[in-house]
């Protein structure tokens, strides 16, 4: 049996409320939501990172994102915006080496921030320039 909880959610072997599920992922409700109406949309195939997750179930994982946000919009639950968050490793804050998007609804003054440092500028062109081209020697063909 497996240690990954989400493997348990995706297999149906741990208690959770269910939102949307088909052959590649399960949505269902954060139990320690940030906002109310906090969803998370994880893939039925186990994969701890993103680099490693099926480019199709990847693709799918967003697609369904779309359908995450569009619902939130259309219930009673509504908002006037949507995060995504999928933390990718355990420097961008990863817990749980099961990927999984979080799909957050907004609403002005709801005391939950996604921000940028406040050392964040704009860099030099140079700067941009020599981190593109080293991205793009190592980008996956």
């Amino acid at each position: 049996m497996s240690d990954c909880l989400f493997c348990l959610l995706a297999s149906r072997q741990a208690e959770f409320s269910v939102v949307y599920e088909d052959e590649r992922t399960i949505t269902f409700m954060d139990i320690q939501p940030a906002v109310r109406g906090h969803m998370i949309i994880a893939p039925r195939r186990h994969a701890a990172f993103l680099a490693d997750l099926d480019v199709e179930d990847g693709a799918h994982l967003f697609r369904v994102g779309q359908l995450a946000a569009a619902a939130l919009r259309a219930s009673e639950l509504r908002c006037e915006g949507v995060n995504f968050l999928l933390a990718d490793g355990e420097a961008a804050g990863q817990e749980i080496f099961h990927v999984h998007l979080h799909v957050f609804p907004r609403h002005a003054g709801d005391g939950f921030e996604l921000r940028f440092s406040a050392n964040n500028s704009v860099r030099p062109r140079i700067e941009l320039d020599q981190a593109a081209t080293a991205l793009a020697r190592a980008w996956p063909v």
